[in-house]
Formats: C-alpha cells, sequence, structure tokens
C-alpha cells in the first residue's frame, strides 16, 4: 500500500516536469516524462489527456485520439478527455466524430460557455461538410476549372507596378522582381498567377507518377524538405544555395503550403521556377496537397484572401496532378511520407498508379504521402492515424526490393531538421524552422553530388517575417484549439 502511495505521489511530480516540458514547447520529452507518469499511476485521467495534447502538437493524431480514449476510460466524466478527442479528429477532418465528442463536453459542462462555443462551432462546420456533400458533382461528370479561364483576356491595370512576364515565357527577372515583390508582401497580378498555375497544369499533366532525375557526375541535386508556407525561410534557402537553375536544381518534397501564412507566395515561386526552366526544380506531393488538409490548414482560406475562390480550385486540381515520388541516379528513392504496409511493392507499380484524385484513406499512394518510420523492426499502426510505421528492415528489404541505395523523406519536423535512421539507410528532412514560430527546430536541405550521391546535410535557422501568425487563414474552428 505504501509503495502504490510512493508510486502515486512520484507520478505526480513527473506529470509536473512534464507540464514545464511542455510549456517549453519540449513536447516529445513532454511525452516521454507523461509516459513515466502513466507508467506509475495509470488510473489518472489527465496523464493520458496531457499526453494525448502533447501527441497533437507533434501532429499525431492517431496517437491524441488513443491517449485521450483512455482518459475517457479511466474516467467516463472527464470532460477534457472527450474535448482532446474531438480537437483531435478535427484536426484530422473527421468533423462528424468531433461534434459527438463536443457535444458530451457540453453534456457534462452544460455552463461552460467555451464548450459552448466550440459546440457550436463544430455544428457549423458538420452542416457545411453535409450541405457540400449534397451538392458535390459526380467525379465522371466534372469539369476542369481551367476549361473557363483564359488569362489573356483579364486586363491588368496601369497603376499595377508589380512583376509582369511579357509574353509567355515566365523568365528569371521576372521571377526575382516577384519574389522581391513577395518580400514586400505585395500580391502578384491574377493575370500572372493564373498564367503560371495554368503552364505548370500542362506541364505536370505529362510526367508519370515516378520521376528519374539524372545527375551527371560532378553536378549537385539539393534536395528540401517541408516549407509549409514558411516564405521567408524558403528565401534564405536560396541565399545560403543559390536560386534554382539547369546548373543548380532542386527537388521539393511535399507539404509547399499549410500552416505557415505565406502559402501562396511560396507555392507560386516554385511553380514559377519550374515553368522557366523544368529541369531548374523538381516537385512532389506531400500530404498537404490535398483539399481536406488545405480546408483546414488555411490554404484555402489563404488562397480565397489573395487570389480567388477560382483559384482555389485550380490549385486543387493541379495538385493531383503533382508526381508522387522520385529515384536520383537510380539509387536515392525520395518521398515526402514513406513506405508500404506489404512487402515486395517495387518501382515499377509506383509508376504505375494513378495519381489524378484526391489522396485515398488506404494503398500505396496513401502511404507514400502519410506513413513514418519507427526505431523497431516491422511495422505498426500510424501515430498519425493514416498511413503506417514501419521499421529498418522494411527499408532494407524495399531498398534490396529495388536495388536502391537509401530512402530520403520529409513529412515530420526534427529538432535538428533532419535525422538519420534506419541503419543510415533512411534520412528526414525538414526545411521549414522553428515550425509555426514555436517549434524552435532547425531547418534542413541535402546536397547530393554526383557520382557517389553522399549526403551532405546542412543545417540552417529560422529568419524573421512579418508578423502574421501561423495558420492566419486557417479554419476558423481549429484555431480555438492551436
Amino acid at each position: 500500500m505504501e509503495n502504490e502511495s510512493s508510486n502515486v505521489s512520484r507520478a505526480g511530480e513527473i506529470k509536473n516536469l512534464a507540464n514545464e516540458a511542455f510549456k517549453a514547447h519540449k513536447y516529445g520529452l513532454a511525452i516521454d516524462l507523461y509516459t513515466q507518469a502513466i507508467e506509475l499511476n495509470s488510473q489518472n485521467a489527465v496523464y493520458w489527456a496531457n499526453r494525448s495534447f502533447a501527441h497533437a502538437k507533434l501532429e499525431e493524431y492517431g496517437s491524441a485520439i488513443q491517449d485521450a480514449t483512455k482518459a475517457i476510460e479511466v474516467d467516463p466524466k472527464y470532460s477534457k478527455g472527450y474535448y482532446r478527442r474531438g480537437a483531435a479528429y478535427l484536426a484530422m477532418g473527421k468533423f462528424k466524430e468531433a461534434l459527438k465528442d463536443f457535444q458530451q463536453v457540453k453534456r457534462i459542462c452544460p455552463n461552460d460557455a467555451d464548450a459552448t462555443k466550440k459546440l457550436k462551432e463544430c455544428e457549423k462546420a458538420v452542416m457545411k461538410l453535409k450541405f457540400e456533400e449534397a451538392i458535390s458533382v459526380p467525379e465522371s461528370e466534372r469539369h476542369s476549372v481551367a476549361d473557363s479561364i483564359d488569362y489573356h483576356t483579364i486586363n491588368v491595370e496601369p497603376k499595377y507596378s508589380g512583376a509582369r512576364i511579357e509574353g509567355d515565357v515566365v523568365t528569371l527577372d521576372f521571377v526575382k522582381k516577384m519574389m522581391e515583390d513577395f518580400k514586400n508582401q505585395k500580391c502578384l497580378h491574377k493575370r500572372y498567377a493564373f498564367q503560371i498555375v495554368l503552364q505548370m497544369r500542362e506541364m505536370l499533366r505529362a510526367l508519370p507518377s515516378l520521376i528519374d532525375v539524372n545527375v551527371p557526375d560532378g553536378s549537385l541535386l539539393t534536395v528540401c524538405g517541408d516549407v509549409h508556407g514558411q516564405f521567408y525561410d524558403l528565401i534564405n534557402i536560396f541565399e545560403l544555395n543559390g536560386l534554382p537553375s539547369e546548373g543548380n536544381p532542386y527537388l521539393f518534397n511535399g507539404d509547399f503550403v499549410d500552416r505557415g501564412s505565406f502559402s501562396v507566395e511560396v507555392i507560386l515561386t516554385l511553380f514559377a521556377f519550374k515553368c522557366m526552366c523544368p529541369s531548374a526544380i523538381y516537385l512532389a506531393r506531400g500530404n498537404h496537397e490535398s483539399k481536406s488538409m488545405n480546408k483546414i490548414y488555411g490554404f484555402e482560406g489563404e488562397v480565397r484572401s489573395k487570389l480567388s475562390e477560382t483559384f482555389v480550385e485550380l490549385f486543387a486540381e493541379v495538385f493531383c496532378y503533382l508526381p508522387l515520388a522520385h529515384v536520383i541516379n537510380q539509387k536515392v528513392f525520395v518521398v515526402h511520407g514513406g513506405l508500404f504496409s506489404v512487402d515486395g511493392v517495387k518501382l515499377s507499380d509506383i509508376r504505375a498508379l494513378d495519381r489524378f484524385c484526391e489522396p485515398p484513406e488506404e494503398g500505396l499512394m496513401c502511404e507514400l504521402l502519410w506513413s513514418d518510420p519507427q526505431p523497431y523492426q516491422g511495422r505498426g499502426p500510424s501515430k498519425r492515424g493514416v498511413g503506417l510505421s514501419f521499421g529498418g528492415d522494411v527499408t532494407k528489404r524495399f531498398l534490396e526490393d529495388n536495388n536502391l541505395d537509401l530512402v530520403v523523406r520529409s513529412h515530420e519536423v526534427k529538432d535538428e531538421g533532419y535525422e538519420i535512421e534506419h541503419d543510415g539507410k533512411l534520412i528526414t528532412v525538414f526545411s521549414a524552422p522553428n515550425y509555426c514560430d514555436q517549434m524552435g527546430n532547425k531547418g534542413a536541405f541535402i546536397r547530393f553530388e554526383a557520382p557517389d550521391l553522399k549526403p551532405n546535410i546542412i543545417t540552417f535557422s529560422a529568419v524573421p517575417h512579418p508578423d502574421v501568425k501561423p495558420m492566419a487563414y486557417a479554419n476558423n474552428f481549429l484555431r480555438m484549439f492551436q
């Protein structure tokens, strides 16, 4: 009995340390400490709910839901358990499940004004979803929004002093002027924005789902991870490593948009470089190049604010044309998320994927965009609630099956901007430093020089940006939980 009492007391002390780590944005450490507290006293719902919140901060919404569910099992009247689970469901775009949990919070705390407000917002989101489902047109009957756009007929007002494309060719001078305008928080004229995005549409449609990148001996390719709308950090990468060109090519590995509030500037810059010189920049799809994510995490709202509703549809379509993976010199496999729930997947299977759709919730395309490595062997459930976790043995077999040397992927914040795992056979690279203005992480990019393609990893810190908070354009409801 005395031992049990001492465990309870020690668990409380560790929970306090975990709370301090959480306040310092050290969410991984907070999770480890809450885990220790739970091991000493698993019957305290607060520990489970707190760990759920820390998982949510790391975008591990699957784990957040599991922990919140455990808090509810321990104490069915603990409102914060339902609250945390509802918030995690919401972050995954599962509005109907979230609604049930917020209704339960309201039952337990009928006079809680905050719970009432969130419930109303959630009800609105579910109603909107039902309305959108009701008016949606079947895939087979849909027309491309691009068919209704002729950018040549859009008038450019004489007072417009920003970057201009003369004729049909995007030049380096134009891209430089556009980036300078963006730095000064000026908008690009819709005519030129349409021209860039429509040119990208034609270019991407013609590409296969898996791109072979050839880097000649003595030449370099720079691979960047998630940028997430952090335009000023993107500019910093170019200042550190040179602008994209045929002689200085880049591969951006997905998640160009969302979270950061300069996503329009990021995507137009990357697209403009691709229009200027297709071999200067390669772009892969990330899990955030999708309608469901863009609706929640800010890109859709930002596009509406800075461009127009038509652009929302146009970007959604063009994102479906982005390739899913790249192979550098038949040796390095580069993908946003990770590997697969089954063995024996060949590069030819990826090449054969019909990618022209919103990402499905399971299967190879989903796993390419969503999966994460795990430190132990085999496969496990995803901490995100989508895709899976895969071990070093899975990585090794995939590389052997396809005669490859290395997997490079992104998709996860890393304190140093990168992490090397799976006996050196897998590298995560993340290029959004001080992610969401609060994680304190560095960014990184990897330079590969042919023929040996030895990864040379360069890290960098965040640079200042104008006072526009991350998620400034995000779903109103989600911002309540940040």
